[in-house]
Order: C-alpha cells, then sequence, then structure tokens
C-alpha cells in the first residue's frame, strides 16, 4: 500500500501547487545569423467573397507556421506584396534586398474552393526548389496549409518540420462540482482543431502516441466489482488502456490491481513499458502487447515510475525515490537494474524525465525556489541547462519529433482560489513561442505525435 500513495504522489502532486504568474522569457538565446524567409502575398485571379478569404487564410497560416522556426528563419516582410511574383519572378531584385528563400503563391477559383498554385526558390543559387498545386476548401483549409508549409520547409532544409504533427493531452474542462473529471483530446501543433477522444467521465492520465501514431495508450481511474466475505464492493483501481485511432475503439491492456501507469511504446511497437504496482511496490515492466506476458526492468524495494527510452532500445530513464525523493536515473533496460546511475542532482525532487529523438538529452521538471522550472540535460548527467525562471510552474516537458520544440504545461494563479493551467512551446533552448491552449479548462500530459515516421 506505501507504493500506491507514493506513485500516486508522483501523478499528481506536481499539479497541486498554485505558482505566480507567467512571464514569457528567452533562456539561453543567442544570435544566429538567420535566413530571410519571404512568403508572398497570393496573386489571385477572379477571386471574390469566400474564395478570395481562403486565399488570404492559406497566407496566413502558412506564414504563422514558419514563425514557429524563427530560430532558423527571418520571417520578413517584401515591399511588393502580391506583384506577379509567381507568374513572373524577380529573382534579381529579391537577391538586392537580401532574401534567401522566397515562396509565392497563385490562386485561382475552382469549384467551391480555389486552387493553389505555390512555388518556392533559393535566391541566391536562383534554383526552384518547389512547385505544385493543391485544391482547398474550407473544410481541409488548416490541414492543407500545413501540409503544405511542410512540403515547402521539406524543400528548403531537406527535414521533415512539425507542421504536420498533433498534440495529444488532457484536461479537466468537463469537470462539475467536486468531481474531477479528466478526458483525453488531440489538436493541432499550433493549438487549433481540437478533437475530444474521451468520455470515460473519470479521470484520464499519462497519454502516450504508438510510433505509427495508429494508438494511443492512457491510463483511466476505473472502478471494479470485488467480492469479499460474500460482500460486493466497488474499488477504485488505475487501468491501463488502448484507443484505435482508426477504429475508434477502446480495448484494456493492464488492470492488474493497483498502478497500471505511465506507459510508453517501444521503437518496434510491439511491446510497452509501464509501471506496475501488483506485488506490492512500483516497478518498471516490459509487456508483450501480443501476448501480455511482462519482465521487470526495474526490481527494487524503492518505487520506479515513469520510463522513457531512447529509439534504439539501449537506454532508459526513469524517476525514483531510491535516494529518499523523487529523482532522475538512467538504466541499461534490457536486464532488471542493469546499470542504474542517477543523472539529477538539482532541486528538491524531479519530475516526468523525456528523452530527445535522438536520444542525447534529456527534459525534465525541478521543484526549484518553491516551483516547477524546467531543464535539459545530456543523457550521460552532463550539460544541465535551466530552461524556465520565474514564469510560474512549469511541467510535463516533451520533445518534438524533429527534436527543435519542447511542449509543457504551465500553471498561472489568478485569486487564491483559482488558477489556470495551459501548454506552452518553447524551443529546444528554452524560448518561450507561445501558448497553444486557452480557456480549455486545466491542461496536462501534452505527447506529441511521431510525424518523423
Amino acid at each position: 500500500m506505501k507504493s500506491f500513495f507514493f506513485v500516486c504522489a508522483l501523478l499528481f502532486q506536481f499539479n497541486v501547487y498554485a505558482q505566480g504568474a507567467v512571464a514569457e522569457i528567452a533562456v539561453g538565446e543567442a544570435s544566429v545569423d538567420k535566413d530571410k524567409f519571404v512568403i508572398d502575398d497570393a496573386e489571385v485571379k477572379s477571386l471574390v467573397g469566400p474564395q478570395k478569404s481562403l486565399s488570404s487564410e492559406l497566407i496566413d497560416i502558412l506564414r504563422n507556421d514558419f514563425v514557429f522556426y524563427k530560430h532558423k528563419f527571418n520571417n520578413v516582410d517584401y515591399s511588393d506584396r502580391g506583384q506577379n511574383s509567381y507568374s513572373n519572378p524577380n529573382l534579381a531584385k529579391w537577391k538586392e534586398s537580401g532574401i534567401t528563400y522566397f515562396v509565392a503563391t497563385h490562386t485561382s477559383s475552382s469549384g467551391n474552393g480555389i486552387e493553389a498554385k505555390i512555388k518556392a526558390w533559393s535566391v541566391l543559387s536562383g534554383k526552384e526548389l518547389f512547385s505544385q498545386s493543391f485544391l482547398i476548401d474550407q473544410k481541409n483549409i488548416r490541414l492543407k496549409s500545413h501540409q503544405i508549409a511542410d512540403a515547402i520547409y521539406r524543400a528548403v532544409t531537406g527535414k521533415p518540420s512539425i507542421f504536420n504533427s498533433k498534440i495529444v493531452f488532457v484536461s479537466d474542462r468537463g469537470t462539475q462540482g467536486k468531481d474531477t473529471i479528466k478526458e483525453l483530446f488531440l489538436m493541432d501543433f499550433d493549438g487549433n482543431r481540437v478533437e475530444k477522444l474521451t468520455n470515460f467521465r473519470s479521470v484520464v492520465l499519462a497519454p502516450s502516441v504508438a510510433p505509427d501514431n495508429s494508438k494511443i495508450m492512457f491510463s483511466v481511474i476505473a472502478s471494479h466489482k470485488e467480492v469479499s466475505r460474500n460482500k460486493v464492493r466497488t474499488i477504485k483501481n488505475i487501468d491501463l488502456k488502448m484507443l484505435d485511432l482508426k477504429t475508434r475503439s477502446f480495448s484494456t491492456i493492464s488492470d492488474k490491481p493497483g498502478i497500471n501507469s505511465g506507459a510508453i511504446f517501444s521503437s518496434s511497437g510491439n511491446t510497452i513499458y509501464t509501471t506496475l504496482s501488483y506485488k506490492g511496490n512500483a516497478d518498471i515492466y516490459e509487456m508483450n502487447l501480443g501476448s501480455g506476458t511482462t519482465r521487470n526492468v526495474t526490481s527494487h524495494y524503492a518505487d520506479d515510475v515513469d520510463p522513457s527510452i531512447t529509439t534504439d532500445g539501449s537506454l532508459m530513464t526513469f524517476l525514483s525515490n531510491r535516494a529518499g525523493r523523487a529523482h532522475i536515473y538512467t538504466m541499461d533496460p534490457s536486464n532488471p537494474d542493469k546499470g542504474v546511475k542517477r543523472i539529477s542532482f538539482v532541486g528538491q525532487f524531479n519530475a516526468a524525465p523525456r528523452f530527445s529523438p535522438d536520444g542525447k538529452e534529456i527534459v525534465f521538471s525541478s521543484w526549484v525556489d518553491a516551483g516547477f522550472d524546467l531543464y535539459r540535460i545530456s543523457h550521460d548527467g552532463n550539460n544541465l541547462m535551466r530552461l524556465t525562471k520565474d514564469s510560474g510552474s512549469n511541467e510535463e516537458a516533451v520533445y518534438s519529433p524533429d527534436g527543435e520544440f519542447i511542449v509543457f504545461t504551465t500553471k498561472k494563479v489568478l485569486s487564491r482560489s483559482k488558477a489556470v493551467q495551459d501548454i506552452y512551446i518553447m524551443n529546444r533552448d528554452g524560448e518561450i513561442l507561445g501558448q497553444l491552449t486557452q480557456n480549455f479548462g486545466r491542461c496536462y500530459s501534452p505527447q506529441w505525435t511521431n510525424t518523423l515516421k
């Protein structure tokens, strides 16, 4: 029973403190020579009313997407906006203006929507990098715009962007009175197009996305019937569930007595790593999704929870109270407690360690100066860097699929009895780029989808 209360504390304690107001800050920002990037106004052919608005909205979304990569691109204005830049490109003039990359669009009527023809150039080389046309209507405007932005980004950088990614998160916006209700939601990377995924009317915890984006694991506080001394009673348990995003069906992965939570997928998607407490204290197990068989990854008298694992499966980080309070450890997950090493020595206690996609860094939160702040550290425990300071209580950080960004939650106090908690996005060096949720209840546990696959 001791472990049950400890793990519950780990799952919930990080969200019960009311901290100071949020201030957007840049930590560790350095001067960088950035490419000058221009997305020109569209050349518009015979568009009026809703179709003309669609054309403008397309350009607005494209520009807003690229603002997220402002650590790479200096998005600049162009004095001759929309002046035949698609049909009559003037590379020499753009070069004189110091522009590195230029994007031009031609939009025309197509049914109830528009056809958007888009080109992108490398101004310095004079090379056309991208040319494609898209059919866009009001229903698919944001989806198509993000796809176009990603295609342009890939053409310019040779790498995928975050523009097609989504973020899974938990919100308590369905709470009624004293009955806390937390459900699972899905939104675009920029906070738009929010979709509700569950309706358990209970408390959903700790989502995790499959490598192929087809499924989401999460825990939920469930009610079970138990017979004792010929009497039936209802008990609460933290069960592990799976949502198939294609069929929108749910299945139970584990409902062993106690904790079934903090689950993550292996890179193959065939096995998971999760915290179970049915044997007494909480340990981390590897579970085969096909057979349901389990194997101890940790086996210690202390409680071990909240695993994160590198893509190649060679290194795991997790949270443990082996030192008396919750701190971060790493280990080789191939054998129980093989090569266990404590790597965090900052703050009174730590929470939610998460690997970067390349496995070189870990981002986590630490209780310092009467509040949680975000830190990143090399996988070997070196190169500690503080990412937030004097900006409220910052927790539950996780890297984007390309490793360039971090989403996290920030708690902000409005009064003695009221606080809000929203999801924010920063670049990996701590520059906060914006707030992704607003007036959507208290938001928790953001997780990216895996768009690089």
